[in-house]
């Protein structure tokens, strides 16, 4: 028996926000001072590092859950199943649905829950619950229905990433430009197939590093100290994102029994072009093998920074054909890897 992904599907909102909106911004400091170089500048200098051209924006309509709920049914179709015969519905997400122009998380009930709702399943065995693992919880998703299916508590799995990362930003924060909306999903499932998911890493770094993400307060410090937005350490994350990635993926792929050579594609969580373009630099280093050309295919231009979205969206675009110089065929070998608020780091080495 190998456990597969037998379908995907991703919903990219309609709505993009293009780099220029930002120009109009009032961006200040952490302390609330002013940023001496004009907007022009700022988002000139962001595009530079983090490679994001325009990012996508749910409407002011849907939440997280939908979303969620327009990428299951893609997968569902595409896997060519019941919906009657999952078994687990899990949820990754790091804030529940926030409705437009609010402040309030909300996640009761649970956003699995409200997915198995609107996909009109009646079975109770069908179990759903969340996951907050920040950007890597897809992956993690997929480790734990590997899980279930081992251990026999399950045969199919749906599990999904899905965020409005839009609207816990904080528009003072020169960060807020990198965050966006969007959902993933897939179909995991025992098979008698060849391949499936070989290995899997995953590691939570808390001592020092649990708060390299965290809410906080507006750079503009007299709006309301009560309400928080999502902040980081950009340097410290960026990091230890260098110093972890490359080892924990490293670790993944020995363990998979893979030669490195055999690796067809890289698919890294989408948070910063600069930071996946070092990590890929470090893991061949790690081999002292040169990077092949094509190996890492990347959404962030475009579609910004989704957090849990990013690496199931990624595949379900490349499975498809929708990336230039991307394509996967049967029997390619590829890595997913993801790193986020916790601290923790997750890797995947799956054959197609």
């Amino acid at each position: 028996m190998n456990i597969k992904i037998t379908g995907t599907g991703s919903y990219i909102p309609d709505d993009i926000e293009k780099n220029e909106s930002f120009h109009d911004h009032e961006f200040l400091n952490s302390d609330g001072s002013s940023i001496n170089d004009p907007n022009e500048i700022i988002v000139e200098k962001f595009k530079s590092i983090t490679g994001i051209i325009e990012r996508r924006y749910a409407k002011p309509h849907l939440n997280a859950s939908d979303l969620a709920f327009f990428a299951s049914e893609k997968a569902i179709e595409d896997a060519k199943i019941d919906p009657e015969t999952i078994d687990y519905i899990i949820v990754a997400h790091n804030f529940g649905d926030v409705k437009h122009n609010t402040i309030q998380s909300d996640m009761l009930p649970s956003l699995a829950s409200r997915v198995k709702h609107s996909l009109r399943i009646k079975n109770p065995k069908c179990i759903a619950y969340d996951i907050l693992f920040g950007c890597p919880g897809w992956i993690e998703g997929v480790i734990q229905a590997k899980a279930f299916i081992q251990s026999g508590l399950a045969k199919r799995c749906l599990v999904i990433g899905s965020e409005t990362l839009s609207r816990v930003v904080d528009k003072h924060d020169r960060d807020s430009m990198i965050f966006s909306d969007g959902a993933g999903a897939t179909i995991i499932e025992a098979t008698d197939e060849e391949g499936g998911i070989l290995a899997h890493e995953s590691g939570s770094f808390t001592y020092d590093e649990a708060y390299y993400l965290f809410f906080g307060n507006s750079n503009k410090q007299e709006l309301c100290r009560d309400t928080r937005y999502i902040k980081m350490d950009g340097r410290k994350i960026y990091e230890f994102a260098l110093n972890n990635v490359p080892k924990a993926m490293k670790t993944c792929l020995d363990n998979s029994g893979v030669e490195i050579k055999e690796v067809k594609k890289i698919l890294i969580h989408q948070a910063n072009e600069k930071m996946d373009e070092a990590i890929l630099k470090r893991f061949y280093r790690l081999y002292r093998t040169e990077i092949p050309e094509y190996v890492m295919p990347m959404s962030i231009q475009k579609l910004g920074n989704s957090s849990v979205a990013t690496v199931p969206t990624l595949f379900d675009l490349v499975k498809n054909n929708k990336l230039d110089n991307h394509h996967l065929s049967k029997g390619d070998v590829i890595i997913f890897a993801s790193v986020g608020a916790g601290m923790h780091i997750n890797a995947i080495v799956y054959k197609c």
